[in-house]
């Protein structure tokens, strides 16, 4: 298969915390859809990215635990923030501010072997300079500007060959409707693990040149 980055969705249970599912996602508007293609544009936004090391597996679990740390608490900050959906079942005696759960993680390669980026997009009320200063200073934040994506959707597991397969359809659409992407595709997962595999929701995405 080839090289990827890769989204797996925040609404999965990792180290004894079972995450609810349907969490916020980065805002977009349906530019063109067909079928199980679609063309979005996406809002700006900001994320919080850390680099692990690792098989893929292992990476984005480290990473997530990371970034979920500051999220819920992990952070330098006096005012705490309500939590919106979904709620992160955990104990009520951290400290600091807490930011409302958004997806997704996002999960990518670097160029050094085995080495992963992980992150959180960062819920749309916050900018650079307002977002709270983590206590963990792997956590950096990158802005990302508005932008296209070309998009299919689908259901069943995770597997490679699910990937790939669904990899190939929407690269062939967007071959036949000259779309042309830039940069490594982005795989998507909304669902929490006992999600009955035809209700899952996936979806590989690649960014558009304009």
């Amino acid at each position: 298969m080839k090289k990827i980055i890769l989204i797996s969705f925040i609404s999965i249970t990792l180290g004894g915390c079972s995450i609810v599912a349907k969490t916020p996602e980065p805002s977009w508007t349906s530019i063109r859809k067909e079928g199980d293609m679609e063309i979005r544009s996406y809002d700006p936004m900001i994320v919080a990215e850390v680099t692990t090391k690792g098989e893929r597996y292992d990476a984005i679990n480290a990473g997530f635990r990371i970034l979920a740390g500051y999220i819920f608490g992990g952070n330098q900050g006096e005012k705490k923030l309500a939590m919106t959906a979904p709620v992160m079942q955990q104990s009520e005696a951290v400290e600091g501010q807490k930011l409302a759960m958004t997806a997704p993680v996002i999960q990518q390669t670097t160029e050094v072997k085995g080495e992963w980026k992980v992150g959180f997009v960062m819920p749309a009320e916050y900018a650079l300079d307002t977002l709270p200063v983590p206590n963990d200073r792997r956590i950096k934040f990158t802005p990302v500007a508005a932008h296209k994506k070309a998009v299919i959707r689908f259901t069943g597991f995770n597997t490679d060959k699910n990937l790939q397969e669904h990899y190939d359809l929407l690269t062939v659409w967007m071959a036949d409707n000259d779309i042309k992407s830039s940069g490594q595709p982005v795989y998507a997962f909304y669902n929490p693990p006992w999600t009955p595999f035809f209700l899952k929701r996936n979806e590989i995405l690649f960014d558009i040149k304009e």
